[in-house]
């Protein structure tokens, strides 16, 4: 009796790993993300993660499409802790016309990375804590420039117009694509 049980309980096992194998689902947005890293993990009762922040926004869809695009959406994930400058769908809507377009393609990949990885801070800053003329080595390795304009703290002339806060940080939604100093 007690082989029958052991073979039923393995049996069992091996159906129960095997049952998920499932690496896929659906965004709201409509895309998919992998669920077998930390993307992918489920949790209605804890705080959003940077990314899902941005899933969550309708105003940050662009963004969203264009972490997709150059696989940064396990990396913003995990547990950080990440700043994210997002800027919004108008933000983007203000580059030349069929900027955001060509960058989405498969051969811009290293660039559209470079201009993402731009936006990504690790570390929290809030709000409070940004200073006037406090430079920023942003992800990319390269720096971007805080100023206070009128009481309030801008990165590269983008005016943070909102902060959300994250398990893994705190987005900040900015008005404009920041690019480097050239």
């Amino acid at each position: 009796m007690k082989k029958v049980f052991l073979i039923f309980l393995g049996a069992t096992a091996l159906f129960a790993c095997n049952s998920g194998t499932e690496t896929k689902s659906n965004s709201s947005v409509g895309t998919e993300i992998e669920t077998h890293s930390q993307a992918g993990v489920e949790d209605s009762t804890s705080a959003p993660n940077v990314v899902q922040v941005a899933i969550g926004s309708k105003d940050h869809s662009t963004l969203v499409e264009a972490v997709k695009t150059a696989d940064l959406v396990t990396a913003l994930s995990n547990a950080g802790p990440f700043t994210v400058f997002a800027p919004t769908n108008a933000a983007f809507d203000k580059l030349p016309k069929g900027t955001v377009e060509g960058l989405l393609k498969p051969e811009k990949k290293d660039d559209l990375t470079d201009i993402l990885q731009y936006h990504v801070y690790v570390g929290v800053l809030q709000t409070a804590q940004l200073q006037d003329g406090q430079s920023l080595g942003m992800v990319n390795g390269k720096n971007a420039s805080i100023k206070i304009v009128d009481g309030k703290p801008t990165i590269n002339g983008a005016n943070i117009i909102a902060s959300v806060p994250a398990s893994n940080g705190v987005v900040h939604v900015i008005d404009n694509v920041i690019q480097p100093a050239q």
